[in-house]
């Protein structure tokens, strides 16, 4: 190969607005986000339980039993919400999930109060925070400004990421994770390809194979996809799917160069410190999230192994085993949540929008003009982003089958690490699922989009004609996504609107 070609391994990034543009994107969305957020002054769906054990963390550091109904004194400001126990090891509660996300909750009602905007601010700080993430990665996949700018606002208008944004259930912080230590492994990837380029200009090309050093945003999508297992298990398929991913492209760099045997070298040289960036360390990361829990005896199972000593090692090897147990038991539990739930849904219908989630309704008399008014939050994503996502997700499936795009390869990878493993749940446990559990698959889905966007434009080198074409009906898809979000976003927000309007906005009987 000559070494005039190796530049194309690593394409050069764009100059200019790198970062204002995502940031005013991100800002638009962080609007979005906290306009409004602490209403309804109710709780949300979810938030009964995970707002009240994100209290009980920053008050005990585990979760403890709450005292019968107390939903309404919390919403009045009351604070002696606990259930009284003999022993405060009598009190731990039992909970499905890790704690991080929790904590996260907790730490917006530490400086808030257990109050609706408390428990929802950080929520709606993560939202925002990723359409600036995936607006830069975005960027950084398509060497496009333009079209990172446009992942961020397609994000930010996308009507379930926004409502989940607004709500302290779990899966926004489990999103963003998710797509942090995506973000990570793509730096990584431009970071080892170029340290590869340097390699190949300036060395002896029959010298002993290059090593690629230590890695730091592997290291940090190790510590991002941890923090995504320490908020819901779910975290760990893509843990599993993006370390398959980044494995092989460091053999792809490694070919790409030419070096014999890249299998062989990326095996000796990339992955022992990628499997343990990408394996020891996530697995660190979920333990050190039950700090809490290690520090205190009245968390649930806490003791469940005494040892008949007092010593450190014996203290070590007894919370370890206690928490393997009590890990154990929420398998259990998971494998069999099979309550019937009127918004539950299969994953088969998710794409097509067919059964969202209702999280909130009320019919309040006189509160929008008319006899009959509804509010309502309506987990649904906007539904031009998510058919135009198929479309696009269609199109990269072609894409990479045709010319073995790897940013068309990663985003059906990290689609199906989200979607596909929900079958196997609903085939052989029959279990009760939502669509929001679709929630962190939904970055990618607008990457597909993007990318399918890029295609329309043309590459830089086309003619004006084609480029003008391409930019007319990309903006018009936008404008119609911006449009659809707007007419659907009263419902999104509990917006008190007549009950006419609200059963207008319902594209589908089913939504019902």
């Amino acid at each position: 190969m000559p070494r005039s070609a190796l530049p194309r391994l690593v394409p050069p990034m764009p100059g200019g607005r790198g970062w204002l543009g995502p940031l005013v994107v991100a800002a638009f969305g962080g609007f979005l986000r906290f306009d409004r957020l602490g209403v309804p002054h109710a709780f949300v769906f979810d938030e009964t339980y995970y707002a009240k054990d994100a209290y009980s963390l920053i008050r005990f550091g585990v979760e403890r039993q709450f005292a019968d109904d107390v939903d309404p004194a919390i919403l009045r400001g009351g604070t002696d919400v606990f259930k009284t126990c003999g022993t405060f090891e009598e009190c731990g509660a039992y909970v499905a999930h890790p704690p991080l996300g929790k904590w996260l909750i907790g730490a917006g009602e530490w400086l808030f109060g257990p109050t609706p905007f408390g428990w929802r601010c950080a929520a709606a700080l993560v939202g925002t925070l990723s359409v600036l993430v995936l607006a830069r990665t975005a960027r950084r996949m398509t060497r496009s400004t333009l079209l990172g700018c446009l992942a961020g606002l397609l994000l930010a208008l996308d009507g379930l990421h926004l409502v989940l944004s607004r709500s302290a259930l779990l899966d926004v912080f489990l999103a963003f994770w998710v797509l942090a230590g995506f973000a990570c492994l793509v730096a990584d990837r431009d970071a080892a390809r170029t340290r590869l380029t340097e390699w190949y200009r300036t060395s002896a090309l029959t010298g002993p194979a290059p090593r690629l050093g230590p890695r730091p945003w592997r290291l940090a999508a190790g510590l991002c996809l941890g923090a995504a297992a320490a908020t819901k298990w779910t975290g760990l398929l893509f843990a599993v799917a993006f370390a398959i991913m980044t494995l092989v492209w460091d053999c792809g760099a490694r070919r790409a160069v030419g070096l014999r045997r890249p299998y062989r070298q990326a095996a000796r040289h990339d992955w022992p410190l990628g499997l343990a960036w990408l394996g020891a360390v996530p697995l660190a990361v979920y333990v050190a999230s039950f700090a809490g829990w290690f520090a205190s005896a009245g968390g649930w199972g806490r003791n469940w192994d005494r040892a008949t000593s007092n010593g450190w090692a014996y203290f070590v090897f007894d919370s370890l085993r206690s928490l393997v147990d009590y890990q154990s038991q929420v398998f259990g539990f998971h494998q069999g949540l099979s309550a019937h739930h009127d918004y539950q849904s299969d994953p088969w219908g998710w794409p097509l929008l067919l059964r969202p989630t209702l999280f909130f309704y009320q019919a309040p008399p006189g509160t929008c003009g008319a006899a009959s008014c509804s509010r309502a939050i309506l987990g649904t994503g906007t539904p031009v982003i998510w058919y135009a996502a198929l479309l696009a997700l269609l199109a990269m499936v072609v894409r990479y089958a045709a010319t073995r795009d790897w940013r068309a390869g990663a985003v059906l990878l990290a689609y199906a690490a989200g979607w596909l493993p929900w079958f196997y749940f609903a085939l052989a446990d029959d279990r009760t699922m939502y669509l929001f559990y679709l929630l962190p698959a939904v970055p990618f889905m607008i990457l597909a989009i993007v990318l399918a966007c890029g295609l329309v434009l043309g590459p830089a080198g086309a003619s004006n004609a084609r480029r003008s074409t391409g930019a007319a009906l990309v903006g018009a898809f936008t404008l119609l996504a911006l449009v659809n979000f707007w007419w659907l976003s009263p419902v999104l927000t509990a917006v008190p609107v007549p009950y006419d309007a609200w059963l207008s906005r319902m594209l589908l009987r089913s939504w019902i």
